[in-house]
């Protein structure tokens, strides 16, 4: 990987995600090239969430997913989570994708996985959800909301970064044990955790 300073770095990030502008094409032709990529799009996406099963999720991550793409999952970098969670943190490659799917299917009984909101905009979309897990050593149930950010240049997903609520499901392989936290000055400490 090509090292960059600073203010070249932030300039070459600029002018990736930066979405062109046709200045000699009329606004009608914008706008209907704009929504046709953004519904291309929002396709891969969606057709990469739709193949995640164990069985589906090599093949998909190999045909959906660039070669150098970007996958943050659930934060950029926290090795005390990845103990937890070894998919956290940033990642590159197809395989990327895909393992962190084959872990999950391994970690949890995916209970309801649900999309209630899609949104795309040339190459960025936007996905809302929530899902239902159970985990499999523990038997915990959890309930969380999700949101995707995803980037599709050339048919193929660059970026896709995946947020939830870590902190249940990450509690979901508690077996025992709490914390004792202190907040702020004027809160005083208290216990989270105990079952």
């Amino acid at each position: 990987m090509t090292s960059l300073n600073p203010s070249k770095a932030v300039l070459a990030a600029a002018l990736a995600m930066s979405t062109p502008v046709l200045l000699s094409a009329p606004a009608a032709a914008q706008a209907t090239g704009s929504q046709d990529q953004s519904a291309a799009s929002l396709a891969v996406v969606m057709d990469f969430l739709s193949n995640t099963s164990p069985d589906k999720v090599e093949a998909a991550a190999a045909r959906l997913v660039a070669p150098d793409a970007v996958y943050v999952s659930l934060n950029f970098d926290n090795p005390e989570l990845k103990k937890i969670e070894p998919w956290a943190g940033t990642a590159m490659g197809p395989g990327a994708y895909s393992s962190t799917f084959l872990q999950v299917a391994e970690y949890w009984q995916i209970e309801d996985f649900t999309i209630t909101d899609k949104l795309a905009s040339a190459e960025d979309v936007a996905i809302f959800g929530k899902f239902t897990y159970r985990s499999v050593e523990v038997g915990h149930v959890f309930t969380s909301p999700f949101s995707i950010h995803a980037k599709v240049r050339d048919g193929k997903m660059v970026y896709f970064q995946f947020m939830e609520d870590t902190y249940a499901s990450a509690s979901s392989f508690r077996q025992s044990g709490s914390w004792t936290v202190k907040t702020t000055k004027g809160t005083p400490a208290f216990e989270v955790g105990a079952r």
